[in-house]
């Protein structure tokens, strides 16, 4: 019988799981490494080892009718979609609305979960944590794991040659923060994802120049979509889910293609993805086809090698005198507290989770991964919804 519950972290998918938790009854214990509820959008003017970092202006790229908590809306005053700061003011008014501190112990870092000796007839676990030098261990019936995949930077540099002897500087896009220090520089970003793009057309208001280098390529997407609605809105609709499974595939393909070049032909920007028919999340950004219309943000292909000053890619154009390079390659899966990583299995950059939520070989389904999914939309109300499908599958 679950009754205690222990739940990784208390970002948007923590404080989902412990008010689910509270409403079916159950015990949650909350452990949060720093300070504050929000995890990913608690901005702090430095990178913090073991937390996922944003940029200042960081805006979400779901609108707040799309991507509030079931039971707690924005209120009507707030814009359609919104800075970090304000989306972490709604996070802690969730948390205070719905008494959900408590169940927190903050600046306590889970660094070891393992089963229970009994663990095929119980399902427990033994969580070992980590406060103020002292260790804890406590047994708990099941766990809900929240601690997010924007943690453990991919920065892949086997995979570029000649990196070591680039004299200028390069770090990967979770170290950014602001432009000003960029200024009248020559900058690559290498990755074509919402951080790549995001982090382009800023420095394109402070940068010499600023090249932006994809592999292959990507859809891109306003916010704002058809009459001035947010892009969700429009999109994200049961019509257009039962539309996508009832046409042949061909009609499909040939409707999203047509869709998403609606606004401006891709091919035209450098921005054509190889798979042009692959259904993967596009990036959402509102300026980068206009930056790169004026010639502020130069689209270049994938690097084919770095040399002192210059890079040289893979349709033999060379750069010269490149001052940074920022790597928007995205994040690792890691659970260093698990004991026995074969649980949760990371391979190719993927999880094997059923459901998207539970590891699948385990003997006995106490253990979720909340918030893990890349879904077209909010992640909230995603990380809601699984959080109470996780709980059922506890109960029984």
């Amino acid at each position: 019988m679950v009754r205690r519950v222990v739940v990784v972290g208390a970002g948007v998918s923590g404080l989902a799981a412990i008010k689910c938790c509270l409403e079916e009854g159950l015990e949650p214990t909350c452990f949060e490494r720093s300070e504050d509820v929000g995890g990913l959008w608690r901005y702090t003017d430095q990178a913090e080892d073991g937390r996922a970092s944003i940029y200042r202006t960081v805006f979400t790229n779901s609108c707040k009718e799309m991507m509030c908590y079931p039971d707690f809306p924005f209120p009507d005053d707030h814009p359609n979609y919104m800075h970090n700061t304000r989306l972490q003011q709604y996070i802690c008014k969730y948390a205070q609305h719905f008494d959900l501190l408590r169940h927190i112990q903050f600046k306590t870092l889970v660094t070891k979960v393992k089963k229970h000796p009994n663990f095929s007839v119980t399902g427990q676990w033994e969580v070992v944590t980590q406060r103020d030098g002292k260790e804890e261990m406590a047994v708990f019936d099941a766990i809900m794991i929240c601690s997010g995949h924007h943690v453990y930077p991919n920065l892949p540099l086997a995979d570029f040659p000649g990196i070591q002897k680039f004299k200028g500087r390069y770090f990967h896009s979770r170290e950014y923060k602001e432009p000003e220090q960029f200024r009248g520089k020559k900058v690559l970003v290498i990755g074509l994802g919402n951080s790549g793009s995001d982090i382009a057309v800023e420095l394109s208001t402070v940068a010499s120049q600023v090249y932006l280098s994809s592999r292959s390529g990507s859809w891109v997407m306003s916010r704002v979509w058809d009459n001035g609605y947010p892009w969700d809105m429009l999109i994200i609709t049961r019509f257009r889910t039962w539309l996508g499974n009832i046409l042949p595939r061909v009609l499909s393909d040939w409707l999203y293609v047509r869709g998403m070049n609606r606004f401006f032909k891709h091919e035209n920007f450098g921005l054509m993805p190889l798979d042009r028919t692959s259904r993967k999340e596009p990036v959402f950004n509102d300026d980068l086809p206009s930056r790169i219309a004026c010639g502020v943000v130069v689209m270049k292909p994938n690097v084919k090698e770095f040399r002192e000053t210059s890079v040289l890619f893979q349709d033999g154009t060379v750069q010269n005198d490149v001052d940074v390079v920022i790597f928007a390659t995205g994040y690792s899966y890691s659970y260093p507290f698990m004991e026995d990583d074969s649980i949760i299995k990371c391979r190719d950059n993927e999880v094997t989770l059923y459901k998207g939520i539970v590891p699948p070989r385990l003997e006995k389904p106490t253990m979720a991964v909340i918030g893990l999914v890349q879904s077209l939309g909010a992640i909230i109300p995603t990380a809601d919804l699984q959080c109470r499908w996780a709980l059922k599958v506890f109960q029984g």
